[in-house]
């Protein structure tokens, strides 16, 4: 009876041990192990076996990792206060540094983003806020890459999400691009102007060079106006025909 109390309690250490010694992580996990405190390597995927009480694990994720950079008080280089929101995204690409290097990188990235989303956007004018997010995501995600290299962080992408104005300022920048219309379509219309002037004045050149052009013209003209629905018709005389009728013309 002892010996097979002996022997259960063994088996129940045995299993006991194994449990505490084998890990298995997936393809997209790492393991990095300490020894007695010391780092002593990185394990992973698949089945490895720690010693228990001797080795100890942290689990590192290597997929990409999306975070809400949460809204940002901005003002801009022009004084206008504007809340800001973006997406971060980026992934564990050394998980010694990442574990070693920092305390909590989760925490340490956000905070990191906040500060750099507030700091780019501070340095540029509502309208390139507005119109040019590409080229601020892209400087944005420069700055955090080069910070983050040192916590073994590869930040992929940076998204600006909204940039929300109170309402005097959406009234304002309404006005301005109601302005922008009318400017624009008085400078087309003065354009079109001249363009139909020097047209006009082209025409004229050529009909005074070609007096049979004129006549055509004439021609053209009366028949125009015997086609509308007129009770009056008003013939037009030629200027050559006018000028033979003046008496300083006829001497």
């Amino acid at each position: 009876m002892l010996d097979y109390l002996a022997y259960l309690l063994l088996a129940v250490i045995v299993v006991i041990f194994l449990a505490a010694a084998i890990r298995i992580l997936r393809e997209y996990e790492r393991g990095i192990v300490f020894t007695l405190g010391r780092f002593t390597g990185v394990k992973g995927p698949g089945l490895f076996i720690l010693v228990p009480f001797v080795q100890q694990m942290v689990k590192v994720d290597l997929r990409l990792i999306v975070q809400d950079v949460p809204p940002q008080d901005v003002i801009s280089r022009d004084n206008v206060s504007v809340k800001v929101s973006a997406v971060l995204y980026f992934r564990i690409i050394d998980p010694e540094r990442a574990i070693i290097k920092v305390a909590d990188f989760m925490a340490a990235t956000s905070q990191l983003a906040q500060t750099t989303l507030r700091s780019v956007l501070g340095k540029h004018e509502l309208d390139e806020m507005l119109a040019e997010r590409d080229r601020l995501n892209a400087d944005i995600q420069e700055i955090l890459d080069q910070q983050t290299d040192a916590w073994g962080i590869k930040v992929a992408n940076i998204e600006i999400k909204h940039i929300d104005l109170n309402e005097s300022m959406i009234r304002a920048i309404a006005k301005q691009a109601e302005a922008e219309r009318l400017r624009r379509a008085k400078i087309i219309n003065a354009e079109g102007e001249q363009q139909a002037a020097e047209k006009l004045v082209e025409a004229g050149r050529i009909l005074a060079g070609e007096p049979q052009a004129m006549q055509l013209r004439y021609f053209s003209a009366l028949h125009d106006i015997a086609g509308e629905r007129s009770s009056t018709v008003v013939f037009p005389l030629p200027m050559d025909l006018i000028g033979g009728m003046m008496p300083g013309r006829a001497k």
